[in-house]
């Protein structure tokens, strides 16, 4: 079996980077559960596969994870308001929206994750019934595989 060289999932039968579309169509339909937790989804898939994500623009989906795990949808949409309002400030108040998120890690990207898109995924479809409970666990290992 071959494995995804960037999180360590299985790409049988379906690629993370296959699977991160399939994701992707239904966070767009802003429906629930997938369409609140796009920042979420996005952020946990970049941390993971950090050949997408230079090491400088870290912080931003470091911060949504932390911002998700510390107070869930609640937060999260708090901090998705305070970020669209720095961008919209062209960065205006950035440090701000960050503070008190813990720092972004810029060493070496982890290798192996105990829960990728692969699990997220279930069956390939990323059925509604458990998404949120999933994502929250992928949130939580994304961070502790950084953090080790």
């Amino acid at each position: 079996m071959t494995r995804c060289s960037e999180c360590g999932a299985a790409d049988r039968p379906h690629s993370c980077e296959e699977l991160f579309h399939v994701v992707l169509a239904l966070d767009h339909s802003r429906r629930e559960p997938w369409g609140p937790l796009h920042g979420v989804t996005v952020s946990c898939f970049l941390l993971q596969h950090p050949g997408r994500l230079p090491a400088r623009d870290r912080p931003r989906p470091w911060a949504t994870l932390h911002a998700y795990l510390d107070g869930g949808l609640t937060a999260l949409t708090r901090f998705a308001e305070a970020m669209r309002r720095a961008d919209s400030r062209h960065g205006s108040g950035l440090a701000d929206v960050v503070a008190g998120v813990p720092v972004a890690p810029l060493g070496p990207a982890p290798r192996a994750f105990d829960v990728t898109i692969a699990d997220v995924a279930a069956d390939g479809t990323f059925p509604a019934a458990g998404f949120p409970e999933r994502v929250e666990a992928w949130t939580a290992a994304t961070v502790a595989a950084w953090r080790r």
